[in-house]
């Protein structure tokens, strides 16, 4: 289970740390509930304990797999759908799984995507929300501020 401190990748949302634990009654129903803070976009959340076990909520990742998705992202085959509509869908899918490699996936697939034909606008707020993800979590990785992060992301993986 996490803690206090712990730097954690919250799908959808992207990384954050959890800054306490606090006991609230909502309903009528008493809970323990972490409480989110990300960075990205300075939010506070609150996730009842009981239900991180069943959420795609996972410890930040380290260098080495930051390494292996960058091995991947640059060699690694983009998926082939017939429609967007299954593209949209996969790639949803992937973003919800909160693995990292995943994330990576989406944004070099809709990146490669947008450079043969241009994006609908519902893909284009994915590709961004899938880099925004992405590079929280270089960020605390690597241990550099989210602007540095991006010029890495920028540098290494944008070609």
């Amino acid at each position: 289970m996490f803690k206090i401190g712990d730097q954690i990748i919250y799908p959808m949302h992207g990384a954050a740390v959890i800054d306490s634990v606090e006991e609230r009654e909502i309903e009528g129903r008493t809970q323990q509930y972490f409480v989110l803070h990300i960075s990205t976009n300075d939010m506070k959340l609150m996730i009842p304990k009981a239900n991180v076990s069943n959420s795609n909520i996972r410890l930040v990742g380290d260098q080495a797999l930051l390494e292996t998705v960058l091995d991947d992202f640059s060699h690694g085959e983009p998926d082939q759908f017939s429609s967007w509509k299954q593209r949209y869908d996969s790639n949803m899918k992937k973003l919800k799984s909160g693995e990292l490699l995943a994330g990576a996936q989406v944004v070099r697939d809709l990146t490669l995507q947008n450079k043969e034909k241009k994006l609908n606008s519902s893909e284009k707020q994915m590709l961004d929300n899938a880099k925004k993800m992405f590079i929280s979590e270089i960020s605390l990785i690597k241990g550099i501020s989210h602007n540095q992060a991006t010029e890495y992301f920028n540098e290494t993986w944008v070609k």
